[in-house]
């Protein structure tokens, strides 16, 4: 029975298959095989015992229902595991689980379970990355208006809107890949992070398994691998909601009916309300909004995992069942979303239009005041008036220019100035700015495919 949504709303299959029950299981008999190989490694135990246990360490053995008949039974989910796999190895089972403790085990699966779903992240980033690539190429100089404090400023470029996300997106892709360093860690030290149970040889082990698993192993942990290093994943995976909550308000605003520049795409059948049959909202991106709030509430507790008990205390480990795979499944979600509108945004170049003249030029007094001090007037003294024309035109609901006409400011400026004042010329360097933005995201990718 589902209740969830992840389990039947969000996320892809490719995501879920990896926080599901068997293959989180398989992942914990994976480490378990890798324990035993690195134990016949060092002639802690006979290698035909290593062989029969990487045989029989997988779910085609060691099902899922007889590790829950078993844990029912002992109330301990590990041994449950190591029960269910030692029955399946005969008399080799007793060399099972040899000198590990449970979150040796747990904390080296999640790290497989970690590894497979950034990678998914990581894809899915750089396809979103191609697509604001091709936005800001295609749009450096579609020029609209910007807006700061909800109010129309000067104008820019859609491109420079899609070059700040690509290159917001790049940053994500950096901080992933420098992190690996550090999240993408396993241990196998015992029981307080001593390996005394490994003997002399507990190093070589830890390092013959994580060699094994394609993992690092941890310079040093307690009972649990520390738990700042799951708190930074989870604040890398909510910076990454956030930007992608950032696109998204941007476009829901954008698609207001008052300003409706762009638009999320809309189906042919597509329905926007049950009462209301002309409405398109654009629930694509809200449904990114609200799910980015449930990621952003999951860092808190990640956070609070990190102060533990002494060695450790089990405390986080409810909370990580719930906060690991929710977050990647629903960022999966947030992403695959965020693909399909960017990939399908509809423009309305009439009303970028209409929207860039709708202040009746007030938005170029700020080039009128550079315009003045270009010709001698001192900077301050133009700011006052032009600031003083400006209030006039709003108040009167009068061009900004056909006011300029009529103040002291003419005794600096000719026609020619004032013609040269218009919204499509004062856009800076900005078509500039977004090639290099997109000649570096390229160079990046020359040096990915190296």
């Amino acid at each position: 029975m589902a209740i969830h949504p992840i389990d039947y709303r969000y996320g892809s299959e490719e995501m879920k298959r990896i926080w599901d029950e068997e293959n989180k299981l398989q992942k914990l008999l994976d480490v378990e095989v890798a324990l035993a190989r690195a134990h016949a490694k060092v002639g802690n135990i006979p290698e035909e015992s290593a062989r029969v246990i990487s045989e029989r360490a997988n779910t085609k053995y060691v099902k899922p229902e007889r590790v829950k008949e078993i844990e029912a039974e002992i109330h301990h989910d590990i041994m449950a595991v190591v029960k269910a796999l030692s029955e399946v190895c005969g008399e080799h089972g007793k060399y099972v689980h040899l000198g590990a403790t449970s979150n040796d085990i747990i904390d080296t699966a999640n790290a497989l379970l970690i590894k497979e779903s950034l990678e998914i992240v990581l894809k899915d980033l750089r396809e979103l990355r191609s697509i604001l690539k091709k936005l800001a190429k295609e749009h450096k100089y579609t020029v609209c208006i910007g807006r700061t404090h909800g109010q129309h400023a000067v104008p820019t470029t859609y491109g420079m809107k899609f070059a700040i996300w690509l290159d917001e997106i790049q940053r994500h892709i950096d901080r992933i890949e420098e992190a690996k360093e550090r999240i993408l860690v396993g241990q196998m030290s015992g029981a307080v992070g001593t390996m005394a149970s490994f003997g002399e040889k507990g190093l070589e082990i830890q390092r013959l398994v994580m060699e094994d698993l394609g993992l690092k192993p941890a310079r040093i942990s307690n009972q649990i691998i520390q738990r700042d290093i799951y708190a930074e994943l989870m604040a890398i995976l909510a910076l990454i909601a956030s930007t992608l909550d950032k696109i998204a308000l941007e476009i829901r605003n954008l698609q207001r009916t008052e300003i409706l520049e762009v638009s999320e795409p809309f189906g042919k059948k597509q329905v926007g309300s049950s009462t209301m049959p002309h409405k398109r909202n654009p629930v694509r991106c809200e449904k990114v909004s609200g799910l980015a709030r449930v990621i952003y509430s999951n860092v808190i507790p990640a956070l609070l995992n990190n102060p533990l008990w002494h060695e450790r205390d089990l405390t986080n480990s409810s909370v990580e069942r719930v906060i690991l795979p929710e977050t990647f499944v629903l960022l999966d979600e947030m992403l695959k979303t965020m693909k399909t509108v960017l990939s399908g945004l509809e423009f309305f170049p009439e009303n970028i239009k209409k929207n860039l003249y709708l202040t009746k030029n007030l938005i170029m007094a700020e080039p009128l005041m550079l315009k003045l001090t270009e010709k001698g007037m001192g900077r301050q003294e133009a700011h006052e008036l032009v600031r003083q024309i400006a209030m006039k035109a709003f108040e009167k609901g009068r061009d900004l220019l056909e006011v300029v006409k009529e103040s002291e400011a003419m005794k600096y400026l000719s026609e020619d100035d004032l013609n040269s004042l218009k919204p499509e010329n004062y856009i800076g360097l900005a078509p500039q700015i977004v090639d290099n933005i997109i000649a570096y995201i390229e160079e990046v990718e020359k040096r990915e495919k190296a």
